[in-house]
């Protein structure tokens, strides 16, 4: 190898991350989609924007998520008022209606927490709970489900 070859390769820039190249300019650049060793910063979920435009005042840009946060505060304040179920089930509505509109909305600001499927998933199963459990409640159920009295008969023995 000729000096000049020597002085070409010193000039070269080295890349100390064995899991980065150099771009076009040189600088390095990851070329894995393994997650770096400290985060910089975080991705704002999709679906995560603005759910109205920018120049609206602030509780218009975040309506989503103040709807099923105020259906929920009415669910908790009815069954503060001694309505338990009537209060529990407008509380798994409200993570439902959540659910219906992460599916439909494509902006739907902070009510943009995760992935889409996985916020869609997670609002849905917890608002199905929470009225399930409602309807089941004692006294007086409203939804009956015959192997559960058996499960509860094999557990706790008279």
């Amino acid at each position: 190898m000729s000096a000049e070859g020597r002085a070409d390769s010193a000039e070269e820039i080295e890349v100390r991350d064995p899991v980065s190249a150099p771009d076009a300019k040189g600088r390095p650049r990851r070329t894995t989609r393994r997650f770096p060793l400290f985060t910089r910063d975080t991705a704002r979920p999709e679906g995560g924007g603005r759910a109205a435009p920018g120049d609206a005042p602030a509780p218009a840009r975040q309506w989503p998520v103040l709807l099923v946060l105020g259906l929920v505060a009415v669910g908790l304040l009815i069954t503060a008022l001694d309505v338990f179920r009537v209060g529990t089930l407008l509380i798994g509505a409200a993570l439902l209606t959540g659910a219906v509109l992460r599916w439909l909305l494509p902006g739907v600001g902070m009510l943009a927490v995760r992935s889409r499927f996985t916020d869609i998933v997670t609002y849905g199963a917890l608002g199905l709970v929470i009225v399930l459990l409602a309807l089941m409640a004692q006294p007086d159920p409203l939804l009956k489900i015959p192997f559960l009295k058996d499960a509860l008969h094999f557990t706790v023995e008279n």
